[in-house]
């Protein structure tokens, strides 16, 4: 982390004017300037983070779109077998049903 601008000089010039010793405003100026430096986030802290997020959200995208690709796929080709096994039945069913529509005419010719 880039440390963030704080003018330690200007402080501790503050703190003497407020009557700190000399000691005690270098202290606090040098304490206070430690802490800006490893604990605030600068512009370039932000923008790297920022850059982090948006290629882990397009990481994330890229492979929520890739699994959807796939599910998407997987569901076609059950829906293909599916029509595939209705028009099965359909056709044995039909198939069925004129031939014993057959035996039935055949059966009522015989009759008359």
């Amino acid at each position: 982390m880039k440390a963030a601008s704080f003018d330690t000089l200007e402080f501790a010039k503050r703190l003497r004017e407020a009557e700190f010793t000399e000691k005690q405003a270098e202290t606090l100026a040098f304490a206070v300037a430690d802490v800006v430096a490893s604990r605030l986030a600068t512009k370039e802290d932000w923008a790297k983070l920022q850059h982090d997020l948006e290629e882990k959200i397009a990481r994330l995208q890229y492979d929520l779109e890739e699994k959807i690709a796939r599910l998407q796929h997987n569901l076609d080709e059950k829906i293909a077998l599916t029509e595939l096994r209705l028009k099965h039945d359909l056709t044995l069913r039909l198939g069925g049903m004129l031939a014993a529509a057959v035996a039935i005419v055949a059966a009522l010719v015989k009759l008359l």
